[in-house]
This record gives structure tokens, sequence and C-alpha cells, in this order.
């Protein structure tokens, strides 16, 4: 790992939340602390001395929603995973120093959920309708010397309005913005690579003082280069200052080695901004495929919502990492941000990880698919949101395309095409560097008549029709294709037609990771159960997805194992056994559209003695054997022809599976599965040891039941118990059963699996926290984590 990389990253992590200094004032400090809130509409609520003290307190990023246990009720429905929403109210009291007088103050919301409106001392200074938007509010006539009181109201109460789980709330971070009146422009520094030794800097000021300003604009990147231009900027007026740097000797980004530099741009009067980017270069045809620094890449994609499982659509940063190193460790290399633009965490961690990001502005355009979603506002306000999400993230070298719209209701209006015209230039009139796509799709036999739509696009989305591209390419020879949307069960088949074919650049497969809300989608069913998919019926309790590779735990499935050997070479076998049908007395199974039969990492079937049990052996070894308690039960060849993977079926009976990888008739690799007992104990596994005492660091701690020989009990369903103590909270617990309508902010849970999730969130105060998890019959365990400053 390069040292500087580290470093660079900490640095922009940490950027804007040092504390101030006596006589200095930051450019950007987080307000995240000491919010008051209430979940209810309260007339009079912005008023200065409104009475809050009944309400409760709060750190950011909050979302009421996911705090809160499903009802079968709730207007956000199956959609919404039955979550409640409503209105709710924030306060906070910001005291300014006399530093800041004479100030441009602004206040910068990363997020609030939805149709908000931001208070300052009474007076409405702003808010968004779109809550998936950044924006920010100019405070600087209404915030002052002393305490001030900032009201944000926050109406989700409009069902429905989203096709997924949204959260309610300031679900993302909030900052104070302050300058001078000489300023750089916020979102006003544009970092382009038009080569892989030139770095171009645009950077736009303002000058908002009563005088014509002479400033002098310094551009230093970490390598050493450096530019420096003297500008004169009228009074009330702005300027843009375009800086060319040479690079001699360029480190290139790429998924495999995230390469970043630093930018720091200054101005003589003192104001200055920081901004990480990486040098690349991005091109495609149908003839080439993609290629990024100049050398082929297929993408193997994945779509992921904006929320965080257990702990809602909380943007905690650590929390979005977390899903960006599940992803790589998964093995893709591209995610599409499906239906909104992310967090600012989550695209940084795909800069310094390495992942390929689709940033997407918005689920539809006009036409409604739920009574008050984005329909409602897209004349009004997509320039204004494609703005927000291009001058915001058009400096994060993951992101290699744009995407302006997913399988829009009125494909078959002429407006159409004008529609998608119009959305494709306003995202060039702030980025012409990347291209622009849409997820299209068609339910019905008329494909082909969106030709016109798909001329609009520089990269074509299919939606689940990529079996289409080989006669789409016969009529269209120049475009270029990626499968925006995919089924899991498809696996094989999507990985052939991009392997195959240089105009299929990629795969992105619904889903990456299971996701809140959609509920029921990509679930397996018994005989029984409510059958059909998410779409025909509502299908309480199931209140999420579970279509992902990766699960609301992080435990990665068998088809995500599958998808990873298919695509890369770093896993080349694997084993899984598929449930019988009838085990346990639940009967027949059934698997929808999105749904793969469940397959677990379990040799563990009680009561199924003597009767037939498929074992799915995933190899990438030309011949694999299979071997139960040291004795052979078969060998197969494997190959594309049986894409990939053997199933060997025989009886059921305890004691140690093997399967073996061979090549060229040696053996390369093996992999075993062993019968668990009775749990008798627990393993506790935190990702995160030690957590910055901030009240936003995170630990994720995985809970695995165990038998006396340490194996996981696949079955087990213990009630498990948990506690913290010390400057610590439990932010939640969870399991990946999408059935379980147990609130995830309770202190008690039932194993699903062998398994379940606690999440661990810091104070302010340094120190050792303690989980404790105890279970009847069973010795408690616990973990310590460090709270350091």
């Amino acid at each position: 790992m390069n040292v500087k990389k580290i470093f660079y990253s900490l640095f922009f992590l940490t950027i804007g939340c040092l504390p101030l200094q006596a006589g200095q004032v930051s450019r950007k400090q987080l307000i995240d602390l000491g919010w008051r809130f209430h979940l209810g509409d309260h007339a009079g609520a912005e008023a200065v001395a409104f009475d809050d003290r009944g309400w409760s307190h709060e750190t950011l990023p909050h979302d009421w929603s996911a705090r809160m246990p499903v009802s079968k009720d709730a207007p956000a429905g199956n959609d919404g995973g039955y979550y409640p929403t409503g209105v709710g109210w924030y306060r906070k009291t910001l005291r300014l120093s006399r530093d800041y007088e004479g100030k441009k103050k602004w206040l910068y919301f990363e997020g609030v959920y939805q149709d908000s409106k931001v208070y300052v001392n009474g007076r409405l200074i702003g808010g968004h309708p779109y809550g998936y938007s950044s924006f920010y509010c100019d405070a600087t006539d209404y915030l002052h010397r002393g305490d001030n009181i900032i009201a944000v109201r926050a109406d989700n109460s409009r069902q429905k309005n989203c096709r997924w789980y949204s959260g309610s709330g300031i679900y993302r971070h909030v900052w104070l913005v302050t300058t001078d009146k000489l300023h750089i422009r916020n979102w006003g520094v544009q970092i382009t690579t038009p080569d892989p030794h030139h770095v171009q800097v645009r950077t736009t000021i303002d000058n908002e003082s009563i005088r014509d300003r002479e400033v002098s604009v310094r551009t230093r990147l970490s390598d050493g280069s450096e530019d420096v231009q003297t500008v004169t900027i009228p009074s009330g007026g702005s300027r843009e200052v375009e800086q060319r740097l040479r690079v001699a000797e360029p480190e290139l980004w790429s998924p495999d080695h995230p390469y970043l530099y630093r930018a720091r741009v200054s101005l003589s009067t003192g104001d200055e901004v920081e901004e990480t980017f990486g040098i690349r270069t991005i091109s495609y045809t149908a003839q080439q495929g993609l290629l990024l620094n100049g050398t082929p890449l297929l993408l193997n994609g994945g779509c992921v919502h904006h929320d965080n499982g257990i702990l809602g659509a909380a943007g905690f940063d650590r929390a979005d990492e977390r899903c960006v190193e599940q992803l790589k460790a998964a093995g893709y290399n591209a995610v599409r941000t499906s239906h909104n633009p992310p967090t600012e965490a989550f695209l940084h961690a795909c800069d310094r990880l390495g992942l390929l990001v689709i940033d997407e502005a918005f689920d539809g355009w006009r036409d409604a698919k739920n009574t008050y979603d984005y329909s409602t506002l897209f004349d009004k306000w997509y320039a204004k949101d494609i703005e927000a999400m291009v001058r915001r993230d058009r400096n994060h070298p993951s992101i290699f395309c744009w995407s302006i719209g997913n399988e829009v209701i009125e494909r078959k209006k002429l407006e159409v095409v004008t529609t998608a015209r119009r959305l494709r230039d306003e995202v060039r009139r702030w980025d012409d560097t990347r291209p622009v796509t849409s997820a299209l799709a068609s339910w019905d036999k008329d494909w082909e008549i969106y030709d016109p739509l798909a001329a609009q696009l520089d990269i074509v989305g299919y939606n689940y029709l990529i079996h289409k591209a080989p006669a789409d390419h016969l009529r269209v020879p120049d475009r270029v294709m990626m499968q925006t949307e995919s089924y899991p069960r498809d696996a094989y088949a999507n990985w052939a037609m991009a392997h195959d074919s240089t105009y299929i650049i990629g795969d992105f497969v619904w889903t990456a990771i299971d996701y809140l809300g959609e509920s029921g989608i990509g679930r397996w069913w018994y005989e029984g159960d409510v059958p059909g998919e998410h779409y025909q019926r509502q299908l309480y309790p199931w209140h999420a997805a579970y279509c992902g590779d990766i699960d609301l735990t992080g435990w990665l499935k068998p088809v995500g194992h599958y998808r990873n050997l298919l695509w890369n070479g770093t896993e080349r076998l694997y084993m899984a056994v598929r449930e019988p049908e009838g085990w346990q007395g639940h009967g027949r199974i059934y698997a929808g559209l999105w749904g793969v039969w469940p397959e677990w990492e379990s040799w563990t079937w009680p009561g199924w003695e003597g009767r037939p049990v498929d074992v799915v052996v995933y190899s990438r070894h030309p011949r694999v054997r299979l071997y139960l308690n040291d004795k052979l039960v078969g060998e197969k060849a494997v190959g594309r022809d049986t894409e990939f993977k053997a199933v060997f079926t025989l009886p059921y009976q305890p004691g140690m599976l093997r399967a073996e990888g061979l090549g060229d008739s040696a053996l390369a690799e093996r992999v075993e599965l062993s019968t668990a007992s009775t749990p008798t104990g627990m393993r506790l596994t935190a990702d995160r040891l030690s957590v910055k005492a901030d009240a936003q660091g995170l630990s994720f701690v995985t809970v695995e039941l165990t038998d006396s020989a340490g194996h996981l009990s696949p079955n087990a369903d213990t009630m498990l118990s948990f506690s913290v103590e010390g400057p610590g909270t439990l932010l939640a617990t969870g399991t990946a059963d999408i059935k379980d309508t147990v609130s995830y902010a309770t202190t008690q849970r039932r194993a699903w699996k062998g398994r379940a999730l606690a999440v661990i969130r810091s104070t302010t105060k340094a120190g050792n926290i303690r989980l404790r998890v105890s279970a009847s019959g069973m010795q408690p365990q616990t973990v310590n984590i460090k709270s350091i400053r």
C-alpha cells in the first residue's frame, strides 16, 4: 500500500472536521452534534422561543423511520418496507464567535428526506424537495454572533413517494461553511485529466464585496506541481480561472491501483479548498469495448440502494466505507447507485478502494411510478438536481458514467427523446468528460422502437434485456451497451454475453447487497406462504429485499461466490448445499424472478438422514471430486459447457463433506463443510477494535453461534441479549432474516442461520467500550472496542 496514498486519503477524511482555534474560522465544520428531534408536526417549531426541552437528543445522521418497528398498515407499504414515515422537526443551537462577523455563511445539507424547510432564527432560508440531493442554504444575513436557532422540518408524509426504502429526516451530514466575501464558489473547483500528463483545474471565484478585487489563485498538486495566476474580479461578479499543470510521472487510477492525488486551490486573500482526484482516461467503442487507461476492462457491476441495512438510510461514513469494502471483497469492480446520488463518503470510499461508479440522478421523469414520486418535481427541479449531482461529484475518479434515469414510464411517448436530450445536455453543461446513460426497459415486444431514445445516450443501459444485444448490434453496430440490471439467476449467461462481445462492456446485477423496502424481491418461499412477486401484492411480514449477493449482515451468499468465480481469478473453488424440499416440514420451495434456490454453506440437515441432497461445486478447475467422510462420491468435468459448476446428489449423513479442484489430474485446491452439533457458545468478531471518539465511529460486530468444535451452527435461532458499557451506544442489532419485524433498535435479537449483527457507535468521550452478548445456557461473550480521540 502506498504511504502517500494513505496519508492523502486520511487527510481528506478529516479536513473540515478539525476543532476551531482561537481567532480562526474553518471553511467547513461538521455540525452533527447537539440536535433535538420531535416526530410529528408542530406549529411554531421554527421560532427562537419555542420550547423544545421535551424533544429527544440526537446526533446526526439520523433516520427516524429505521428506529421504529415495521407496521402492516404503514402508508409506505411494501415499497417502503412497512416503515412509518410522517413529519419530523429538528432544532439546534449554534453559537458563533465574533470571528464570524462579516463572513459569508452557508448551511450545507448532504441530504434531508424529504421536502425540507430550513429556518434560522425563525426565518425560512431554504430547503429542498428532493430528498436525495445535497443543497446549500445561504445563511449570511440570518446567522449572527452568539446563539442561533437552526430548525429543519422534514416532510415524508406524502406516500407513496419512492419504490424502495427512503428513510426519513436529516439522514446525512450537515456542515457550516464560512468564507470571506471574496471566495471560491461552493462546488466551484473542477478537476479533469485530458491526458495522463496534464491536470486541468477550473476554479470559479465569486466577489461579493463592495469593490473590485485583485487576487492570486495558487493551485498546488500533491506531486509538487504548481501554477499561479492573478486576476481581477469585479464587485458582484465572478470569474472562472483555468490552470493546466503537468505531472511528470503520473500514477494512473484504476480499480486495481486506486492512486489519489490532492489539489489545494488557495486565494491570496485566504480562502482555500482541498480536492482529491485521480488521473485516468476512459474511452469506449463497440469495436474495442471499454478502455480504462488504454486497457480493456469488463464491468462486473452491482446495483445498490442507498440504505445501510439495519442502520436504515443513516449515512454514516464508516457504514458506507464498509459497503464498498464488501463489494470489493465480493469481486465487484463497479457499482450503480440506483436510483439516486449516494453519500459523499460512499464516493470517497470508491475512490480510495477502487470501485467504478455509475452515478444516477433519479428513478423516473414526468410519468409517475408512485403518486408522489419525482414526477411531481421533474419539470421544476430536474436541472437543479442534475447540477447538484454533477457539480458535487465530478472530481471523483471512480465515477465513469452519469445516469439520467431508470425504466421511465413515458418511454413510448415522442417527448421522451426530447426529455432525454435535455437531461443529457444538462449533464454535459457541468461535465463533458464522461458518458451519459439511462437504464432502458421494456415489458412487451416493442423494444426496437426505443432506438431514437437510445441514440441520445453515449452508452445504452439494458435492464434485463441483454439477450437483445446481438440483434441490436446488427441493427446499430456502433452502439455500446451494458446491462444495467440483471437477474441473479442469470449470472453465467450475463458473464458469457459480456465476455464474448466487445460491444457489451459489462453487467450490473440487481442487486449486489440486500436492502430495506421493495419487500420480498429476491425471496424464496415455501408452500403455504403468500406467493408471487413483490410488485403483485403486499408481502408483509417480508420488509426487505433478498436479491443481493451480500445479505444484511455482510455475509456473501453462494450466488455471490459464483459470480466472483466467473468474473475474477481470485476464487476458483466453492461449495454449497441446496436446501432440500420438505426439510423441517416446509414443503415445496418456490423462487421469484430475482430469487435463486436457497443454498447454504451447511452440511447440517438433522432429520434428513438417508434422503437425497444436492451439493453444488462451483469451480474454475477443469475437474472436481466430492468426498463424504473420506469416501469418493464422484468426479465431474466442469467448464463453460457446465457453466463452471457440478451438481452431486447423495443421501445425507452427518460428517465431513470435501470438494477438491483438480488441475492436470493433480489436486489444486480443496474446501470442506462439517456437520455442526447443538450450539454451545458464541464467537464475536468486531470489524474495528478502535473507533474515533467523535460520535461517528462505528464497529460492526458479527455474532456466530458455534458448537463445541467451533463450527458455525447454521440452523441456530437462539435469542441473544446485547448490552454496552463505556463511552459507546448500541446503535442497532439485526440479522439477514427479512421477515423479522422486530425493530433494529432493540437490545434483544433472535439469531438467524446461526448469525446476528450488532453495531456500536462511539460518543465524544474516549475510553473502552465493552459489548456483552448473552444467551440462555451459554457463557456470555464480550468484545472490547477502544474509543480514541
